[in-house]
């Protein structure tokens, strides 16, 4: 836009020359021009503003690539057959003893929060899952959806949020997929790219991988609720009125064929959970889950 206003003033004055009324505009022009360079002085003021944003950036980006580096060397210097025995905390002494003698070596100062957090992350990376390991422990979290390496979502009370949390690149989300899928057993790879499982704390886990994830990796991961909601709970939230609980009580009492169905989300397992506080304690309850989800309420 900037210079198409600077052809006008260019192509005026060109056929005028030749008349010398004209000049007159040409210097009367002049001083007008003059005001120019204090616009272009207030349009750097976006770029800028945008200074803080790209030092982020680079700050994020070395703090990555040294993170890559520095859990490479643990990798090469833990025993990790011996990672189980060890307390938390002989290992976060351990990590950090590693990670001070490679900074020192490699040249790099980083300043006290930097070296905590790179401490903490290095510790997510050998013991747990990564950049999923902080959204894991946080509470406010009810789903993680991972679309690609760059692009990471949260539940939050029912609403979907982006976080800036990513991972270095496809590789190393792949690598964390690995991770949780050996650990149970199962195996993902492009023969058998999907993939259902479940962590250690409960949490639902489902992966996709390449070539059915055309964009990079897919992952979700629905958190283990630690809070059983009762009958009377989803009464009060408005989710069931007292005369569907009633009458759902009294289906279940009398051994009703029920159906409980709905979409992601909707609180399928949750009914269930509530309406299996009402079968009697002398029933005997077999549940068959692809995903071990349940949480019976059997009193």
């Amino acid at each position: 836009m900037f210079s198409k206003y600077k052809k006008p003033g260019g192509v005026a004055p060109a056929p005028k020359q030749e008349k010398p009324a004209t000049v007159t505009p040409i210097a009367t022009a002049a001083p007008k021009a003059a005001p120019q360079p204090v616009a272009s002085m207030r349009r750097v003021a976006a770029p800028a503003m945008a200074a803080p944003l790209d030092r982020d950036l680079k700050r994020k980006q070395r703090m990555s690539d040294i993170k890559l580096e520095l859990h490479r060397a643990l990798l090469d210097n833990l025993n990790l057959s011996a990672l189980e025995h060890a307390s938390e905390q002989d290992l976060r002494q351990e990590i950090n003893a590693i990670a001070v003698e490679i900074l020192a070596e490699k040249g790099i100062v980083l300043n006290r929060e930097d070296r905590m957090t790179l401490n903490s992350e290095l510790y997510d990376e050998v013991t747990g899952l990564g950049p999923l390991e902080t959204l894991l422990k946080d509470e406010t979290v009810n789903d993680i959806l991972v679309n690609g390496p760059q692009q990471i979502f949260v539940e939050r009370g029912g609403k979907l949020e982006l976080t800036d949390v990513t991972f270095k690149d496809e590789r190393h989300l792949l690598r964390i997929i690995d991770k949780i899928v050996s650990a149970v057993g199962r195996r993902v790879d492009e023969s058998n790219p999907y993939v259902d499982a479940r962590l250690k704390d409960g949490s639902r886990f489902n992966a996709m991988v390449p070539p059915v994830a055309v964009d990079g990796s897919l992952v979700s991961i629905r958190k283990f609720k630690k809070d059983k909601l009762g009958i009377d709970d989803l009464v009060a939230f408005g989710a069931f009125s007292e005369e569907m609980a009633a009458y759902l009580q009294a289906a279940v009492a009398t051994r009703l064929n029920i159906i409980v169905s709905g979409g992601t989300g909707s609180g399928k397992t949750t009914t269930l959970n509530a309406l299996s506080s009402f079968i009697d304690n002398s029933e005997r309850i077999l549940t068959i889950e692809d995903t071990a989800e349940l949480q019976l309420q059997q009193t």
